[in-house]
């Protein structure tokens, strides 16, 4: 499955919204080159009254609903799209994530078709997964170690 289509459609909704929010997890990774697959999108938002009314029209706009799959505290808001197999989760804490504004800083930005979406740097979704600690966070760690150790390689032969 090509997710390009669907990350244009998020991207876009995330624009015509003006949600700041960063792509996280095994989507991102594989946007570095990592060789691994997901069926979702996760992102990193700053939880405000006003982001959470923007996480709405979000959903809305991409013919979704929002859910609160688990307990109140917990700060993930899911917006799910059944009939087109869509499911973006909005997380306002990320294990391994001291701030938003620290992974915002440090994430790059990607274009599909005509937004942009910013993309987690892979030592971020490195750190997240360890510091998850969940059997399918460590079944992926060795192979994007793997691709950030091949990526710095070929930063360092550029120079």
């Amino acid at each position: 499955m090509n997710g390009a289509p669907l990350l244009e459609r998020i991207a876009d909704a995330l624009a015509e919204c003006r949600l700041e929010a960063v792509l996280i997890g095994n989507a991102a990774a594989a946007l570095h080159g990592a060789p691994v697959t997901t069926v979702d999108f996760d992102f990193m938002f700053r939880k405000t009254e006003g982001n959470l009314g923007k996480i709405r029209k979000v959903a809305t706009k991409l013919g979704g609903i929002v859910r609160r799959p688990y307990y109140p505290a917990s700060g993930l808001y899911r917006v799910v799209n059944d009939a087109a197999g869509l499911q973006v989760d909005f997380m306002s804490t990320v294990h391994g994530v001291r701030s938003f504004s620290g992974l915002k800083s440090r994430a790059r930005r990607v274009m599909f078709g005509r937004s942009d979406l910013l993309v987690a740097e892979l030592a971020d979704i490195i750190r997240s997964k360890k510091a998850a600690d969940r059997p399918h966070d460590r079944a992926v760690l060795e192979v994007l170690e793997k691709t950030l150790h091949e990526a710095q390689k070929g930063e360092a032969d550029k120079k």
